[in-house]
């Protein structure tokens, strides 16, 4: 936000660490302490308050004689214009492939030598589900998790790579999980692994629910005039899968969908970018229980009595057509390929789908994708790793793929409507 932040941290013993920070052109700073326990596997957060926005500020953590730095952006005030750049991807550790011995997660470094505002991680941030082990990654991965100590083993697996820790101590990030984080395709209400799958979660991202919402991991984020975010939480209210699609049927549960249909018709940003772990158009699951938003078949073709979710994605677009909505996008990964949609399911209704990942994982490619809302694909990528970038400026929306090794695969700049 533009006058707090959210500093995760993790200590290596029981006792209190303390976070100063201050902007990176000023020498005075201000201090907060954070108290770990064993019984959140050492981790914390800092809440700091009172930030001036559009400012970089670079903190320090100290506990029992050891130290580390960072630094992060804070966002533009509300009546700000400034230029915002981020990233965007998914799916790290999964389909037996997790940190090489040697590579580790070689994504991350061209990740690291870009110039950007923050980091959007699209969900599957571990495999908690999948084992991965052998002679060519590091160990300690090879496990499904059951209990809440092994989801928190998987995180510090992840976290502990190199690149990874590198990243995240110079970039600001939103997380949203996705099915993973618990088992593959889990509906919440249904799934006994969900709430500790959560928990884990909630302790190893900088994610601050509202006190009366302790477990609520939907949220918005301003960035200044230019930009809104709206997270979505696409596990935890979702019908079971394998139920027939209709008017009963939710991924996102009542309240989540009313408050991102308030949410993004009234916002005064000028983008609206709404981040969904699962795609609005590519079908993914089996045909007894799909796990995206579609009802297509694998020709793309929607299909009746199908078991996605279309009837709620088409009943939230239509509310955003009859609110008259412009310079919308969607935000997604899950598919392990990249790929830049445009969607005009109606003449006088269009918007973007941008799809990226994986960060480092089994690879996929594109396939056809749910005619019911009329896509283009501008540019598809598949069989290798991969993150977006999105700019937005006064020449409007820019969005880019970017491969594992840097290179720049695709760019497209969408004008204001």
């Amino acid at each position: 936000m533009d006058a707090s932040a959210v500093v995760w941290v993790r200590g290596f013993e029981e006792s209190p660490l303390h976070v100063e920070y201050a902007p990176e052109s000023d020498a005075r700073s201000a201090v907060v302490t954070v108290a770990v326990t064993r019984a959140t596997d050492l981790t914390g957060k800092a809440i700091l308050k009172d930030l001036f926005p559009a400012t970089r500020y670079t903190y320090r953590v100290r506990q029992a004689g050891e130290s580390i730095q960072g630094s992060f952006v804070t966002a533009p005030a509300l009546d700000q214009s400034r230029a915002v750049t981020f990233l965007w991807s998914g799916d790290l550790g999964g389909g037996r492939i997790c940190r090489h011995i040697q590579d580790g997660y070689p994504i991350f470094k061209p990740m690291a030598r870009l110039k950007l505002d923050f980091f959007l991680f699209v969900g599957d941030t571990i495999y908690a589900d999948m084992r991965c082990g052998g002679p060519d990654w590091v160990p300690g991965y090879d496990f499904v998790a059951a209990t809440l100590p092994e989801f928190r083993e998987k995180h510090r697996y992840n976290r502990s790579d190199p690149a990874v820790q590198d990243f995240f101590r110079a970039t600001s990030v939103y997380a949203i999980w996705d099915d993973h984080e618990v088992k593959n395709d889990f509906a919440g209400p249904s799934e006994p692994l969900m709430p500790v799958g959560r928990q884990a979660f909630l302790d190893y991202w900088p994610i601050q629910p509202p006190p009366e919402e302790p477990v609520r991991l939907y949220r918005k984020v301003r960035w200044g005039k230019g930009l809104e975010l709206l997270l979505l939480d696409a596990r935890q209210y979702r019908s079971p899968n394998q139920e027939r699609d209709g008017p009963a049927k939710t991924m996102l549960g009542a309240a989540q969908r009313r408050w991102l249909i308030d949410s993004v018709s009234t916002s005064g940003a000028t983008w609206k970018a709404i981040v969904s772990s699962v795609p609005l158009s590519v079908p993914t699951g089996r045909p007894t229980a799909r796990d995206s938003w579609s009802n297509a078949n694998v020709l793309g073709f929607p299909e009746e009595n199908a078991t996605g979710f279309a009837a709620e994605r088409d009943l939230i677009l239509r509310s955003l057509r009859d609110r008259k909505v412009k310079n919308l996008v969607w935000l997604a990964a899950d598919v392990h390929h990249a790929e830049v949609i445009r969607h005009r399911p109606w003449p006088d209704f269009t918007f973007y789908e941008f799809i990226a990942g994986p960060l480092a994982a089994s690879r996929g490619r594109p396939r056809p994708l749910d005619m019911g809302l009329n896509p283009v694909s501008l540019f598809g990528l598949g069989e290798i790793d991969n993150f977006g970038e999105v700019t937005i400026d006064q020449r409007g929306l820019t969005v880019q793929i970017i491969d594992v090794t840097g290179h720049v695969r695709f760019s497209h700049t969408i004008a204001l409507e």
